[in-house]
């Protein structure tokens, strides 16, 4: 699958995929419905691209405008195409890359706040309500307005309980389930 950035200052650039079959990249209709859903709201906004793989949600929020992406990933190979890709794109200076385990990360003090976290653990494994939980309990690393924005298979999906963040929306693209979580 070629991967390309869809919009904005680095439209058409194409991103390497990380390679094996340990990621899964987003499909491109997905991410257009995502930031067609955000539209404007992306400007000068920070994100954590938390399960960075190959970097494609991250790097296309720099594209329509985002300030600034702190990547992380558990692998070496997705931190280096991260790196690659972002590189490629131009976005060294708007980037931080952190390679560790998102769920130690989440679990520690936050040291910067985010308009928007974005979810796309490997699926399966229950790392997404791991990780939105620890979220929930850990507000510090969202602004006021934040959303957390969950990617997962529609299987994967459960109700889960939440005291600081309410589901807001959920969007479906085939094998694909988009649910955006709300500061209360």
């Amino acid at each position: 699958m070629s991967l390309r950035v869809i919009s904005g200052i680095a439209k058409g650039r194409k991103i390497k995929s990380v390679p094996g079959d340990m990621t899964r990249p987003v499909m491109d209709r997905v991410k257009e419905a995502l930031f067609n859903i955000l539209a404007d709201d992306v400007i000068d906004s920070n994100w954590w691209d938390l399960f960075g793989g190959t970097g494609a949600i991250g790097i296309e929020a720099l594209s329509r405008g985002a300030s600034f992406v702190r990547f992380s990933d558990m692998n070496r190979a997705p931190i280096e195409t991260i790196k690659e890709n972002i590189e490629h794109c131009g976005f060294e200076k708007q980037t931080e890359i952190r390679r560790g385990d998102a769920l130690s990360m989440l679990s520690a003090q936050a040291d910067k706040q985010f308009e928007y976290i974005y979810i796309a653990p490997p699926q399966y494994k229950i790392m997404w309500s791991t990780a939105l939980k620890l979220i929930d309990g850990n507000m510090g690393w969202l602004t006021e307005d934040a959303t957390v924005i969950v990617q997962i298979d529609p299987m994967e999906y459960d109700n889960i309980e939440l005291k600081n963040l309410i589901e807001g929306d959920q969007r479906k693209y085939g094998s694909t389930l988009l649910i955006f979580y709300d500061h209360v």
